[in-house]
């Protein structure tokens, strides 16, 4: 029996330390005897720090490798987000009717012995004209109120409603590198990797660098991006491109200043439909992060910059603009032999729900959790872990698709292509027939295979207007009046939050503000 000894990640960032600092941690490296985690990293890289936007998982995972949360929001200028804003994604601005809606994270309310809500919202039982997010949740009430998802006393992590994070990408990645290397016992080397070298059975037997000479490891990790440096280059696993689904592979970003220096911070990620794709607009403690994703068949770089412009106004005079390109996919096998792709160098899918740090999140805790004592199950692991995160990825871009294929937009050919049904996985193609008839439930969705509860898709399934015919089964809902009175309670309740939770920048103040405090009395007592 071969036993794993050392675990090399290739490649930094977000994905490299996050991916680090998870196994390091999981596996206890810095106990004698124990698997060794090394990360490798090019003092020559940048990182872009556009603005980061991810999923409540987020917080489980900071959580798990032990980092302090003032201590990460203090590190990565971050802010809190309680779900995302859509505006002009049902209609274009200006048609009759509403053209907006909310994704909030805190799932639909439902006391114990109450009702399930969704049914009778969709028969009429809730007031007139109220979408179904604002009808069951609390949360849109909250963020319009600009109130923080939790109080300055609440836990780590916890807070009466639901919440990920905005940050600066690159500063969270020096966050995660020092939480990595001081706490976890993870290994740097900065150092650029030239080229990779091979065994006589394919596997990776060594990288060479140009500073550090050779490194060597029994599992290989490959977070260096969208070039897949060991999975691409040495490995040669193909990429499976999902263009035919998801149009947009082209972004245009910025970096902007708010108004004032106390302007209110946005408490969710705005994403604002346009002609040939939409906009992000994240607001950090000092800036917004702002990005403009589009199609390249529907526009081109100078169109897509005007456009982008035209939307940030006099914030964007003088900023120069970086222009990004990617292709919505993934690798089948992101795990070859001895190495393993995670994040950007094991595929991509447009950043419209902010999966792109979750699927880190997500290949850190399967490879962690699956990872085989013996080096001789390594192709038997690969396998499970491949079936997996493909099935991950695929639910990932119907979900996502569904944003696009719903709308009512006909303004431009990229939303007329949108609909068209040949760009629609037949996935998505039957659960939307069955939800003519019926709401979506949990049980069409296999749990560990599923990135978005059955929440999301009722949030944006319904906050684009799509239509379920539940008259035929009136009959079986029988608790309308318990149900009105949860559709008033949930008002009520929410009236009571926005006294009892803070403003969303007066929050993050307050807790950068006690980290650095703490911080001065460490190390005045050191």
């Amino acid at each position: 029996m071969a036993r794993l000894q050392k675990i090399l990640v290739v490649g930094g960032g977000t994905a490299g330390w996050l991916t680090a600092c998870y196994l390091a941690k999981s596996l206890n490296s810095v106990a004698p005897g124990s698997i060794k985690v090394e990360l490798v990293e090019s003092p020559r890289i940048g990182l872009l720090g556009v603005g980061e936007a991810t999923f409540p998982s987020i917080r489980g995972t900071l959580s798990a490798i032990g980092l302090d949360e003032r201590r990460f929001l203090a590190g990565s200028t971050g802010t809190f987000k309680q779900g995302i804003r859509y505006r002009h994604w049902v209609r274009p601005q200006g048609a009759p009717g509403a053209s907006d809606f909310f994704h909030p994270f805190s799932m639909p309310s439902q006391r114990t012995g109450g009702p399930e809500l969704l049914p009778y919202w969709l028969l009429g039982a809730a007031p007139a004209g109220v979408p179904f997010a604002d009808a069951v949740s609390m949360q849109k009430r909250l963020v319009d109120g600009n109130r923080a998802p939790k109080r300055a006393k609440d836990a780590d992590f916890h807070g009466p409603m639901n919440y990920a994070y905005h940050f600066d990408a690159a500063r969270v990645a020096e966050v995660l590198a020092e939480h990595g290397q001081t706490e976890l016992g993870v290994v740097r080397h900065l150092a650029t990797v030239e080229r990779a070298e091979l065994d006589a059975q394919g596997a990776i037997a060594r990288i060479v660098t140009r500073e550090a000479g050779e490194l060597s490891a029994d599992l290989y990790v490959d977070c260096t991006g969208l070039r897949g440096y060991l999975i691409d280059g040495a490995m040669k696993s193909p990429f499976r491109s999902r263009r035919d689904v998801l149009f947009v592979d082209r972004a245009v970003a910025m970096q902007v200043p708010y108004p004032q220096p106390d302007s209110p911070i946005p408490c969710y990620t705005m994403a604002t439909a346009q002609e040939a794709g939409w906009i992000w607009d994240i607001g950090l403690q000092q800036r917004r992060g702002c990005g403009y994703v589009y199609s390249s068949q529907h526009s081109d770089a100078t169109r897509a910059e005007a456009v982008f412009r035209q939307y940030l106004g006099a914030a964007a005079e003088g900023v120069t603009a970086q222009h990004i390109r990617f292709e919505t996919g993934y690798r089948p096998e992101h795990w070859r032999k001895n190495c393993v792709a995670v994040g950007l160098a094991g595929g991509f899918v447009e950043p419209l729900e902010s999966t792109g740090i979750a699927l880190v999140e997500l290949g850190a805790y399967l490879l962690t959790h699956l990872l085989p004592g013996d080096v001789d199950d390594m192709e038997r692991t690969a396998r499970h872990y491949n079936e997996m995160v493909v099935a991950r990825y695929d639910r990932i871009i119907d979900f996502i698709k569904m944003h696009y294929c719903l709308s009512q937009r006909r303004d431009t050919a990229f939303w007329l292509d949108n609909a068209n049904p040949d760009s629609i996985p037949d996935t998505l193609k039957d659960r939307l027939a069955l939800w003519k008839h019926r709401p979506p439930h949990r049980l069409d969705f296999v749990g560990d295979l599923e990135m978005f509860l059955v929440s999301s898709w009722q949030y944006v399934l319904y906050g684009m207007e799509f239509k379920t015919d539940l008259e035929p089964m009136r009959s079986v809902y029988t608790r309308v009046d318990d149900a009105r009175r949860e559709f008033a309670m949930i008002q009520q309740m929410a009236g009571h939050a926005l006294g009892d939770l803070p403003g969303h920048r007066e929050l993050v103040e307050q807790m950068v503000r006690e980290y650095r405090q703490r911080n001065e009395v460490a190390e005045a007592v050191a």
